[in-house]
């Protein structure tokens, strides 16, 4: 087979699963008492965000040589492309633009917000030795604790109306010129607290 396989790019792996799955869930699955489909969406959003963002570090921790360095860059990337570009926009239209007159403005800020973070992606590739403790714009990966957040605290109508804002917001956020910080030790124990945090009040209420 062809490829560099780690625990690190099994991991990123995993994450692309759960987000074809909470796509799936969205397109394919019937609403039932017990849990929604857009619950089971922005919780599986969660856990690929929690996947990518300890990919790194476990990637940081394994031995690898040039060719499997770059494979890592190039498939994390890709991945992201599913889990944080298409799965939230897949998300978006499903909460925003199924039944809704303004579909069309619905789907300009999904085209804005999947080329802008693509182009943060490719620019990333191509300058990735060049970022050691900062990132220069905000990484699409902040879409899996940014969207969740809001799914979770704001009201059904006030979500409607407050969502497709934030997917340009983000879009804006991550190609803009601006210095981001690396999660750095204590930031991953805050991101994996917050997550169950997230996917507690998503089950609970």
């Amino acid at each position: 087979m062809i490829g560099c396989f780690n625990k690190s790019v099994i991991l990123t792996y995993l994450g692309t699963a759960l987000s074809l799955f909470g796509i799936c869930s969205l397109i394919f699955t019937a609403e039932n008492e017990y849990i929604s489909q857009t619950d089971i969406a922005v919780i599986c959003l969660i856990l690929a965000g929690i996947c990518d963002l300890f990919d790194g570090a476990i990637a940081r921790k394994c031995k690898r040589n040039e060719t499997q360095k770059k494979f890592g860059v190039q498939i994390d990337s890709l991945a992201d492309v599913v889990s944080f570009l298409v799965f939230p926009s897949v998300l978006l239209y499903f909460i925003c633009g199924k039944s809704n007159p303004y579909w069309a403005l619905v789907f300009t800020i999904i085209a804005f917000y999947v080329l802008c973070g693509i182009n943060r992606l490719a620019w990333f590739n191509i300058n990735t030795e060049k970022f050691d403790n900062t990132y220069k714009g905000l990484p699409v990966t902040y879409s899996a604790l940014i969207i969740p957040c809001l799914y979770v605290f704001l009201g059904d109508s006030l979500l409607k109306s407050v969502l497709p804002a934030a997917y340009f917001v983000l879009g804006v956020l991550f190609v803009l010129n601006i210095d981001i910080p690396k999660p750095r030790g204590i930031f991953y124990i805050i991101f994996g607290i917050l997550a169950i945090a997230l996917i507690t009040l998503i089950i609970v209420f």
